[in-house]
């Protein structure tokens, strides 16, 4: 992998840490979907130099060449081409994605950046690279064409037409809404005179009528008895769990630890936690001098195959590491640092709470690589993991995850460790050593950690959580 170019990296800025997380986000989410060739013209940026610069990096070998300085019309026109070509491409391969929906959020943000015209398009052997500014999108806004007066003027009649034949209906049907017909009263009473009374023969008189039984009186409607108001049941107190972490104790703190995990991807990590220590030993050696003559192409398949099956050390530290991360306190940024291949580890920008679920994407999709001749720059990692942390003002945390020592440097790790001892005091160094070989024991010794054998995936979740819980960097949040 060889460097394009460099710009300077404002590590002071809150808003640049975000947008290199997002990207290399991004970048992730994108490759497993992408051929080589597609994915070659995106750029990968790393921290260099103490985070003062982001270097931009391609698998691409040959001369980088900015496209604006390419005198050549026609070939400028044919790299182009290209660009437009595989960013085409990626369009394509997005709109097959299977996205949640904050996958398609981020890819709804960058895509426009990834075709901003602010951005720096370099070729190598005309293949084209984008190297991206970070900038706002500059393309030209599409004009939208105003809709014709006829439509919105038909659509209106017709909302008017159904607003009028829901309340006809309603009218018509609905007893609640007809009014009550009351007979109106006469605007004065009609006068009734006496009848003239007429002389009448005497006569037997009659039996007295049955005198007529009054109407029984209206019975009202009994009136419903109002129910009691329910008081409401007392909210329970929420009980805090020991020693929690309150709110605003994280808002206070201004200067709050931070922590770097050092994570082993390299090849030796594909062996499986099932076979006893004295067989993985014969198993590297196998892979270091070769395979005995006796052994046969499928015995020697068969070999790997049982050599390799899961729970591998990589598959076991991966789900290990990401459950560990949901148990660290909020307020603490994690970095990452892998170990994959010479000359040096990988660094990674720091991830705050909210972008975890990155952290551990980034984590479950570690793949060890031979290129290079692979090996465990363990040196370089924790060179590179001391310089990104303070470890003199505050309190400042390195986990490393491993299966064995350094073997791309000759340098002395030790020496390294008793350095960073003296210069930072405030910085505690705990090691998960998946060997048990105790060879990078030293690192945790003279910087007051701790070394947890894990050599099982029972003993690995065991040790992992020991390893968290003695740095008192576990403290839940207060409810």
């Amino acid at each position: 992998m060889q460097r394009i170019t460099r710009m300077a990296f404002d590590s002071n800025n809150p808003d640049t840490i975000p947008q290199l997380e997002q990207y290399h986000s991004l970048l992730l989410l994108l490759k497993p979907h992408l051929t080589e060739r597609t994915f070659s013209i995106l750029a990968t940026p790393k921290l260099i130099d103490n985070q003062q610069y982001v270097g931009w990096y391609t698998d691409l070998e040959g001369q980088p060449l900015l496209l604006d300085n390419i005198v050549n019309q026609s070939q400028k026109d044919e790299i182009i081409q290209i660009l437009q070509t595989r960013l085409n491409d990626i369009e394509t391969a997005i709109n097959l994605m299977p996205l949640s929906n904050e996958e398609q959020n981020l890819v709804s943000i960058w895509l426009p950046k990834i075709k901003s015209l602010s951005n720096l398009i370099y070729a190598i052997n005309d293949e084209p690279v984008i190297v991206n500014t970070f900038q706002e999108d500059v393309q030209p806004v599409p004009i939208v064409a105003p809709t014709p007066f006829w439509r919105w003027w038909h659509f209106l009649l017709l909302a008017l037409f159904l607003v009028g034949l829901l309340g006809l209906l309603w009218y018509l049907f609905c007893p609640l809404a007809k009014p009550k017909i009351v007979p109106a009263e006469p605007a004065s009473k009609p006068v009734i005179s006496a009848p003239v009374e007429e002389k009448q023969p005497e006569s037997v008189p009659e039996p007295a009528t049955k005198p007529q039984q009054p109407e029984p009186p209206l019975m009202s409607e009994p009136i419903a008895k109002s129910e009691p108001a329910l008081t409401p049941a007392p909210v329970p107190k929420v009980k805090n769990p020991p020693n929690c972490i309150t709110k605003e104790e994280i808002k206070k703190n201004s200067n709050p630890s931070k922590m770097v995990m050092i994570f082993d991807n390299s090849l030796s990590m594909t062996v499986t936690l099932n076979e006893p220590p004295q067989e993985v030993e014969k198993y590297f050696q196998y892979m270091s001098y070769g395979y005995g003559r006796n052994m046969s192409e499928q015995d020697r398949i068969n070999y790997e195959k049982r050599m390799t099956r899961l729970p591998t050390r990589l598959s076991s530290s991966k789900n290990v590491a990401t459950s560990s991360i949901d148990k660290i306190q909020q307020n603490i940024d994690i970095s990452l640092v892998t170990l994959t291949s010479c000359p040096t580890a990988d660094v990674s920008p720091f991830y705050n709470y909210t972008n975890r679920g990155t952290l551990k994407r980034k984590i479950k999709r570690l793949t060890p690589t031979a290129a290079g001749g692979g090996g465990t720059p363990l040196y370089s990692g924790l060179q590179k993991a001391s310089q990104m942390l303070d470890g003199v003002k505050r309190d400042d945390y390195i986990l490393i995850i491993s299966d064995g020592e350094d073997n791309c440097s000759r340098n002395n790790i030790c020496t390294l460790a008793n350095y960073i001892a003296s210069q930072k005091p405030r910085l505690k160094i705990n090691i998960v050593d998946i060997a048990g070989e105790h060879k990078i024991h030293c690192i945790a010794n003279a910087t007051g950690g701790k070394v947890y054998i894990a050599q099982s995936p029972k003993d690995m979740i065991k040790q992992m959580n020991k390893a968290v819980s003695s740095l008192k960097i576990n403290r839940p949040t207060c409810q």
